[in-house]
């Protein structure tokens, strides 16, 4: 066997819960701020150097719409690093090294695939969700460039998945601080120097996540342990695609169910005008600082969960679960007091608008108060993910979340069509959700399972 299984401590399966936890997660949660921060930078200089149009185009319906297809291969990349993760706590090189190929040949296959879709259907999407007529032109510029970039943004995912799979989050959360830094300077460059508006804004983007994309596979191919790339061997293994789809698409599904059932929340604010378009465009980077930090501890207690659960022990995975989910709620009632009290002065960084501002902040004001209440999802649903069961938890978060929001803005908004009415399907969803989450996880999850032969998710 080429790779030798490394002879160093493995801290995940030995250390300290709560600190292998936060070592885990500090990482995550920057690489994702500044993943975040790819689009963020985007709608900030288009929104205060070319206008509020620029702004719904660069961050309205495009990003909900490059949010979904993203998220799709990002839930789907979570089979990939269930697996690794699995394997490398169980010390199977070879099952790491069918992984590793596997996944990384299909990102480039289905980022090809994507891209080619995402160019033709373009128009057609944004007319779907009823994009403002004068923010069209600049919409689907902004979004066929996008596409066309995409296999970067997926490589960059898999990569970065495979990385944190085996511990090692710290390297993607640099790749991704270097690209980001160089994507300020092009937008500078682009937009305002040049005056390229939406298309320099897009190209800063996707010439960015190609760079980050190309430290990753180099990163892979440079490593002596078991995740090492070998191109030689790149190859799609028929039996490791299936198991890594078996477990990643139920969460590359469940994100798609959020995506949909957010573009018909962004239709519905569609309909309230470009002020309103903008205002939640606004928001949505403000409100992204809860999302990264709920996310990134939902990543650290899947790998912390599936390297635990590979090595057999369940004392961990159980401890590790009630730690994170302490820590989760602890970190998003601060954020809660911050974002309502002090999130005002972020608007300021995408409009100069007093109306998209005056609307933005009543938006803010009325969703922050409500953040604790989603996070037993993400936790559970990623400790769940650790063990290989997803499509329960997929079919609670359809349902729950994705379904009865889409219920409630087809029978309630035109009943009354203002942003609170609309803005209502968030909370009432994730109370829902939580509550069908902790009886599943309480009663019937394959968690509660202990006695089951601890190999069956390797198989």
């Amino acid at each position: 066997m080429r790779h030798q299984v490394p002879e160093r401590e493995n801290q995940i399966t030995e250390g300290v819960i709560w600190k292998q936890l936060l070592l885990f997660f500090f990482p995550i949660l920057f690489g994702t701020f500044f993943q975040q921060l790819y689009n963020a930078a985007d709608a900030m200089i288009v929104g205060r150097f070319v206008g509020k149009e620029a702004l719904s185009a660069v961050a309205g319906s495009t990003g909900m719409l490059t949010q979904m297809v993203v998220g799709f291969f990002v839930g789907l990349s979570s089979g990939a690093a269930v697996l690794v993760s699995q394997y490398y706590g169980a010390k199977r090189a070879d099952m790491v090294n069918y992984a590793v190929h596997t996944f990384v040949a299909f990102s480039i296959l289905a980022g090809l695939v994507m891209t080619f879709l995402g160019i033709a259907l373009a128009p057609w999407m944004l007319k779907a969700m009823e994009t403002p007529a004068e923010v069209m032109e600049m919409s689907v510029l902004y979004l066929r460039v996008y596409f066309a970039g995409l296999i970067g943004n997926l490589a960059y995912n898999s990569g970065a998945a495979i990385l944190r799979a085996v511990g090692d989050s710290r390297r993607p959360l640099y790749f991704l601080i270097s690209s980001c830094l160089i994507n300020i300077v092009l937008d500078v460059f682009l937009v305002v120097i040049l005056g390229l508006g939406v298309l320099g804004a897009a190209l800063a983007t996707v010439l960015c996540q190609a760079m980050s994309a190309g430290m990753v596979i180099f990163a892979l191919m440079r490593t002596k342990d078991m995740h090492h790339l070998d191109w030689r061997q790149m190859r799609m293994d028929p039996r490791m695609l299936k198991r890594t789809i078996r477990i990643g698409f139920p969460s590359g599904l469940q994100s798609v169910m959020y995506g949909i059932s957010n573009v018909i929340i962004q239709a519905a604010i569609n309909s309230l005008g470009t002020d309103s378009v903008a205002a939640w465009a606004a928001y949505s980077k403000i409100d992204s600082l809860f999302w990264m930090v709920v996310s990134s501890f939902g990543i650290a207690v899947t790998t912390f969960v599936g390297q635990n659960f590979g090595a057999g022990k369940m004392e961990r995975v159980r401890g590790g679960i009630r730690c994170c989910l302490a820590m989760t709620i602890f970190s998003s009632a601060v954020l809660s007091v911050v974002i309502y009290n002090w999130g005002i002065y972020g608007f300021e960084l995408f409009t100069a608008d007093p109306e998209v501002e005056r609307i933005g902040v009543a938006m803010m004001r009325y969703l922050s108060p409500m953040y604790v209440t989603y996070v037993t999802i993400e936790i559970l649903s990623g400790a769940l993910r650790g063990v290989g069961d997803c499509w329960r938890p997929m079919l609670l978060c359809c349902g729950g979340v994705c379904v009865l929001r889409v219920l409630w803005v087809l029978a309630a908004v035109p009943l009354k069509r203002d942003m609170y009415t609309i803005m209502f399907s968030y909370p009432l969803t994730w109370v829902v959700t939580t509550l069908l989450f902790v009886v599943y996880y309480r009663w019937f999850s394959q968690l509660k399972a202990e006695k089951r032969e601890r190999g069956r998710s390797l198989l």
